[in-house]
């Protein structure tokens, strides 16, 4: 549902596309499920797919959220991922890893002409990380319901 969010929305909110659903999504799952390897498919599937969904080479958010889901989940046995400031942090600390792997892959491998903005950057991961906050939140609702 978030990569349907995440690829529709901006189009009707121009704002929300500082937002990454996909990704707080997969730190979410990497660090609930606490296992590397669940971790890493869970990011490549859904970076992946949103792959598909975008007007870039199939590839580049697929390495990026494989890379954050599995530190996420290997953090995520570390830490205790129930607090809501370490949550913060973790959120903060992978979107500008997802960034930075974003980054280089389109510019190195795809050739790419991007443009980075340390600012932009820690703003955006700012937001993500406040939206995550809220995000993790419902989501912890839903786990314990069911």
């Amino acid at each position: 549902m978030a990569l349907f969010i995440q690829a529709f929305l901006p189009r009707k909110l121009p704002f929300f596309s500082i937002f990454d659903l996909p990704l707080l999504v997969t730190i979410f799952f990497a660090m609930a499920r606490r296992n590397p390897v669940s971790g890493l498919l869970t990011g490549a599937v859904i970076g992946l797919t949103q792959d598909m969904l975008g007007i870039y080479p199939i590839g580049i958010y697929g390495i990026a959220k494989t890379v954050v889901g599995y530190g996420a989940s290997s953090l995520g046995v570390k830490l205790d991922v129930e607090n809501a400031g370490a949550r913060l942090l973790v959120t903060l600390g992978f979107y500008l890893v997802h960034s930075a792997v974003y980054f280089t892959v389109a510019r190195g491998l795809v050739n790419l002409t991007l443009n980075w903005s340390w600012g932009r950057g820690v703003l955006a991961g700012l937001a993500n990380a406040f939206l995550g906050m809220v995000l993790y939140f419902v989501l912890d609702r839903f786990k314990q319901r069911a």
